[in-house]
């Protein structure tokens, strides 16, 4: 039924685009660009399983006169080894007008200024099927959206997001290497009724921002009303009365509402981009192993912040990052650290008159040791081809990164533009 709508949709938009290119065809040109890729991944682990074979179809239809514009982003993934996906990663509609834009439909919505985390870029769910090894304009999801944007000023903008239905994350299947393992103490039976949020004006999400350019810097100050992506899993517990032993469990996964604020800057200090971002989180869930918790879940505030410093000399670009979240009025039954520290680095550097590209970017998890370090080269020799081979590696054994060490991988793609 989605897809179907999806497709419904997008002829709609199709005929509408075709109708006013003829109307104003020299304001307004159909421009029709995309590309076709394979991606091949073989983990390094005997037997050497095929960890992807995807074959993907990426369309885009744009146009734009200075008081309208279409935009539509069809998309095909197909697979050797799970169920095809067609979709629509934005399809809207763009309205202009002196001081105000107005963006209506599916599209993906961006902020923030950190790289390969997301701490005020919240907006848009993400599709974690293949954990973080997509490119993140393919992480997010396109979700419906009514975005307004306010130009008081020429370096002031005041932006208002109005998402009218929730849309969860999506997770790796069962079965999947990308999955995580769930272990618990007893038997256990999941009760997905109040897994999903209806769809109704109640339930929808709002976030603002607002935003200061300079010349020296920018700023920016976001807040938002929203529901966490992640289901928090309710436990009850079952006691076998005659032992007075646990016998059993129910979880319930439930989405919950999150209130938020957070800001992002970036500066330019003596040729080093200095930039960073923070969002707190009031009343978010955690799981407990309280005895005193009836549904093992507690609430606390959250702090989640990152700092980045990034230089570029000559064909070389370096970046580097350290993410901190903390969890406020923390007690000791909560399962997460009341302190989680991470790290990323990113080396690339360009050669041979920009055929070619070898980058470097590594997640490092401080407190398990473990990291994810994947090492990457393009070669470009038409100006439509792209060539990328790379690899991931997984370190260490516990942590975000380390419970994967099975997944290390080599991959290919190749992309042609069009």
């Amino acid at each position: 039924m989605r897809t179907s709508k999806y497709i419904i949709s997008l002829l709609l938009l199709l005929s509408s685009l075709f109708s006013f290119s003829q109307e104003e065809e020299e304001k307004a040109p159909l421009e029709i660009n995309g590309y076709v890729r394979n991606y091949t991944g073989v983990l390094l682990e005997p037997p050497n399983d095929f960890s992807i074979i995807q074959n993907t179809l990426n369309l885009e239809f744009k146009m734009q006169t200075d008081k309208i514009g279409f935009y539509a982003n069809p998309f095909v993934y197909q697979y050797e080894n799970r169920a095809n996906i067609f979709d629509v990663r934005e399809l809207y509609i763009d309205l202009f007008t002196k001081k105000v834009d107005f963006r209506i439909g599916r599209q993906q919505v961006i902020w923030g200024q950190a790289d390969g985390v997301f701490i005020t870029d919240i907006v848009s769910p993400k599709n974690l099927t293949d954990f973080l090894l997509w490119d993140f304009n393919e992480i997010r999801i396109g979700v419906n959206v009514i975005k307004t944007k306010y130009y008081p000023h020429d370096d002031h903008e005041i932006e208002l997001v109005l998402i009218p239905s929730f849309t969860p994350t999506i997770s790796p299947e069962e079965g999947s290497i990308w999955r995580p393992e769930m272990s618990f103490p007893a038997p256990v039976i999941f009760d997905y009724s109040k897994q999903d949020v209806p769809v109704n004006l109640e339930n929808g999400e709002a976030f603002g921002r607002y935003s200061i350019s300079k010349s020296a810097f920018d700023v920016q100050l976001m807040g938002g009303y929203t529901w966490n992506d992640d289901p928090s899993m309710h436990i009850t517990k079952e006691i076998d009365t005659s032992t007075m032993e646990l016998s059993g469990l129910t979880v319930t996964p439930e989405h919950h509402r999150l209130y938020l604020s957070g800001l992002s800057f970036n500066t330019d200090i003596k040729g080093f981009i200095l930039r960073g971002e923070g969002a707190y989180y009031f009343d978010k869930y955690f799981q407990t192993e309280n005895p005193k918790a009836t549904d093992a879940l507690t609430q606390k505030d959250e702090l989640n912040y990152v700092v980045g410093l990034d230089k570029t000399i000559g064909d070389w670009k370096i970046s580097g990052q350290f993410i901190q979240t903390i969890i406020i009025e923390y007690d000791d039954f909560i399962q997460d650290d009341e302190v989680r520290n991470m790290a990323t680095l990113m080396v690339n550097r360009t050669l041979f008159r920009e055929k070619v590209r070898l980058e470097l970017f590594t997640y490092y998890g401080i407190d398990n040791e473990d990291a994810f370090v994947r090492l990457r080269g393009f070669y470009f020799p038409k100006d439509a081809i792209s060539i990328e081979l790379g690899g991931n590696v997984f370190l260490g054994t516990t942590g975000l990164f380390g419970q994967y060490y099975q997944n290390n991988m080599l991959y290919a793609k190749v992309k042609y533009n069009f």
